[in-house]
């Protein structure tokens, strides 16, 4: 059974696997992350890792058994009981409810574990898929796309009501 862990410099392989096994799935939906992540990916691991420490952000990993890599789960710039979500969930496990599932967890444990009160996630506006996630997790639409297609939508949990 898939577990959710926080993200330890150990993870480090099986995080590069997943980018590279997913990179084409994800570029359909969201901006490649491009080969200059690739090349430099241990300095921005670390990087992460420190993050992390000072508690600016909370990294988090759906694991599989096998140790493999089925999703990373972020809470970005933890400030004032809000955070940001951000969430990718490999090809072979998505459409099973795998991401709205632990998206529902993480959201829990941004209570219990970062006090904080409030999330809030941007999608593309053609990621139609990962705004279906967030709205079965509870999330609601509080800033349409853009009309010239700049940015997507943005949606907010309020944490302290939905649990």
């Amino acid at each position: 059974m898939p577990k959710l862990k926080r993200l330890h410099a150990g993870h480090a392989p099986a995080v590069l696997a997943f980018e590279l096994e997913n990179r084409a799935y994800f570029a359909a939906s969201v901006p490649d992350r491009g080969d200059d992540f690739f090349d430099k990916f241990t300095d921005r691991y670390g990087a992460l890792l420190a993050e992390q420490e000072a508690g600016i952000c909370a990294f988090y990993l759906l694991v599989a058994e096998d140790g493999s890599v089925l999703g990373r789960f972020n809470l970005y710039d933890l400030e004032n009981g809000t955070a940001e979500l951000g969430y990718r969930v490999a090809q072979h496990v998505a459409g099973h409810g795998v991401a709205t599932e632990t998206v529902r967890e993480l959201c829990r444990l941004a209570v219990a574990r970062h006090a904080l009160r409030t999330l809030r996630a941007g999608t593309s506006r053609e990621n139609v898929a990962s705004q279906r996630v967030l709205i079965k997790a509870g999330f609601v639409l509080v800033d349409p796309a853009d009309p010239a297609g700049k940015t997507g939508p943005w949606y907010q949990r309020d944490l302290v009501l939905q649990r």
